[in-house]
């Protein structure tokens, strides 16, 4: 992500471009001493801090680029560059990402996000979690109708294209105004809130819903455990949660090169299962390219069970 928030000092502004020139001709040891210039013209100018940090990671000063990141943090308390999220890159820290962070990066993407998505990254996340939904209540032997869904993460809109005609009331959610007036115009939602998932799901009352989908979403959160629980508390029974995170083969959570975190297919079971939630469906697929190579990914459902002994869930490869 390219942001750049001036510095309030004229002098600081040109060094921090000058810097950048110097850093896209390739002279990065030129670039950090003219960033590190900037900040010490202007000790508050997060961009330069934090632009100063990439350039050391790149010249493998690993120390001083968390110095560098730190200060770009505190210079700017919503983190909309996203230091903390470097910062857990190097320190191997799954932290969860700044609001301000993932704002600013969909804010910025809002306006081709539809185009980047499905032509630059081929990504098919929408269709993968409807013939999930759609198989789950087979499963179940349930009518494939929703009264009330809840799309978290909504973007523009790409899995309300697939999944509205299966729901009576949707409703959206998205950190980014931006988004969520990309999704309005597509009139598939009911309701479009601009809010963090976990506030949001904080003013919804006990078994509100009996659909929540997540599509793309789950790779910025760390933690999913106070996520997981929330959504299992305004689940109705009998309610499914469907969701397309990445994975990866070890345990645990990782921090991707990407910025985006990855979840452990054991580590989704336990979370689930702690939150009171049975995992009926969990497949491999890939939801996703990058750089024309399949990005390893589960499409998930869970359900809600009421008294009865929650159903076995099934893996397969797809």
């Amino acid at each position: 992500m390219q942001l750049f928030n001036s510095s309030g000092d004229l002098i600081a502004d040109r060094r921090f471009e000058f810097a950048k020139d110097l850093e896209k001709r390739g002279d990065l040891a030129g670039a950090a001493d003219l960033y590190a210039q900037a900040v010490e013209v202007a000790p508050g100018f997060a961009s330069a801090w934090f632009a100063l940090g990439e350039v050391r990671v790149r010249l493998g000063d690993n120390r001083a680029a968390v110095e560098a990141f730190r200060q770009a943090r505190a210079a700017d308390p919503e983190d909309r560059h996203g230091a903390t999220v470097q910062l857990a890159r190097l320190t191997g820290e799954a932290t969860p990402m700044p609001a301000g962070y993932v704002r600013a990066l969909f804010d910025q993407y809002a306006k081709h996000y539809d185009l980047s998505l499905v032509e630059g990254l081929d990504y098919r996340g929408p269709q993968l979690l409807f013939d999930a939904v759609m198989n789950a209540c087979e499963a179940l032997n349930r009518h494939p109708f929703f009264g009330r869904a809840l799309d978290f993460g909504c973007g523009t809109g790409l899995a309300a294209a697939v999944l509205a005609p299966h729901i009576n009331s949707l409703v959206g959610i998205d950190l980014s105004a931006v988004m969520i007036e990309q999704a309005r115009r597509t009139g598939y939602y009911n309701h479009l809130h601009v809010s963090d998932v976990l506030e949001f799901l904080k003013r919804e009352g006990d078994r509100c819903t009996d659909l929540v989908i997540a599509a793309d979403s789950l790779p910025y959160c760390s933690d999913l455990r106070p996520l997981f629980g929330a959504i299992a508390r305004v689940l109705d029974d009998g309610g499914l949660f469907a969701f397309t995170p990445e994975t990866h083969e070890g345990i645990g959570v990782i921090l991707r090169e990407t910025m985006r975190y990855a979840h452990g297919q054991d580590h989704i079971r336990s979370t689930l299962a702690e939150a009171g939630l049975a995992c009926i469906i969990l497949i491999t697929a890939a939801s996703r390219r990058e750089k024309s190579i399949p990005v390893p990914g589960l499409v998930v459902v869970a359900v809600k069970p009421a008294s009865t002994v929650p159903p076995s869930a099934t893996t397969s490869s797809g």
